[in-house]
């Protein structure tokens, strides 16, 4: 027996570093959302704990320790084999190692016969799924939500679907690196309250009003980002460009599906060697609820 679990690309639609705390983790007041693009973890019975790595953003990858499927899964126990397929770039700022392991939590759940909820798992298992890394709470509901403190604190919000495009240009950006460049750190928060957003207009207007803190940094520290944001830009139909997370993702947001996939076929034309994709972003829960196969 067999179950599937696909883990969507999260986005940082916006990410303010609103301060940093004595121990030196930094404060965020975040919204994201998640993209139906992503990897593909499949888990059967095995000997052991195994984990195996294919597809074309497979290579480097680790398959042992180092990787956060493999730690994800110890913290349920028991025996399983575990075959990634991975799709999407690694450190590019959309969560793919985060979501990867949360798959992980939810399908050894499913395939135990437990609770594979968000909330059920990080009732049991908060502390140590913190503490894989803060990126992972939030890959567990893989829908739109609002994340402040260090990323545990997590608030599912109602966002309109917004269609968009994302690129990688295949460089990897340290976090740290990123981190260190940043000049200020006690920024402000977005608003208490979110204003509503009935639909991907709305959606873009507050957003053209928000912030990534770590693009400027990031930027500084791989100034091929700069390149990158202006090619989206420059898309026809493009509202919003803007990078994600730590980088070096950048999306851009459109009204039209059809201008975001063009969109996406332009610049995959233009420059061969990124990472490009286009998606719907919104609620991928779905999406990510583990299957039977």
């Amino acid at each position: 027996m067999a179950t599937e679990v696909f883990a969507p690309a999260k986005i940082n639609l916006t990410l303010h570093v609103t301060g940093r705390r004595e121990d030196g983790y930094h404060m965020l007041d975040s919204l994201v959302s998640f993209a139906p693009v992503g990897d593909l973890l499949t888990i059967s019975d095995g000997d052991g704990l195994s984990l195996r790595v294919d597809g074309p953003e497979a290579e480097g990858v680790p398959e042992d320790g180092r990787n956060l499927v493999i730690r994800a899964a110890a913290l349920l126990g028991g025996d399983a084999a575990l075959h990634l397929h991975k799709a999407l770039p690694a450190a590019s700022g959309i969560g793919g190692g985060s979501s990867d392991a949360a798959a992980a939590l939810r399908g050894l759940s499913a395939l135990g016969g437990g609770d594979a909820s968000a909330a059920a798992l990080l009732a049991a298992h908060g502390q140590e799924i913190l503490a894989l890394g803060a990126d992972v709470p939030m890959c567990l509901h893989a829908r739109p939500l609002r994340a402040q403190g260090v990323g545990e604190a997590i608030t599912p919000v109602s966002l309109p679907q917004v269609a968009a495009v994302l690129v990688n240009p295949r460089l990897q950006v340290s976090t740290p690196a990123v981190f260190r460049a940043l000049e200020q750190r006690d920024n402000t928060p977005m608003p208490p309250e979110l204003p509503p957003m009935r639909d991907a207009v709305e959606l873009i207007a507050f957003l053209s009003e928000m912030r990534n803190d770590l693009q400027a940094p990031a930027c500084a520290v791989q100034p091929v980002i700069h390149d990158v944001l202006a090619r989206i830009a420059a898309q026809p139909g493009c509202a919003l460009a803007r990078m994600s997370g730590s980088g070096a993702t950048c999306f851009g947001l459109f009204l039209s599906e059809t201008e975001a996939a063009a969109s996406a076929r332009a610049i995959a034309a233009a420059e061969p060697g990124w990472w490009v994709a286009s998606g719907v972003l919104g609620d991928c829960s779905a999406l990510a609820t583990p299957r039977a196969q």
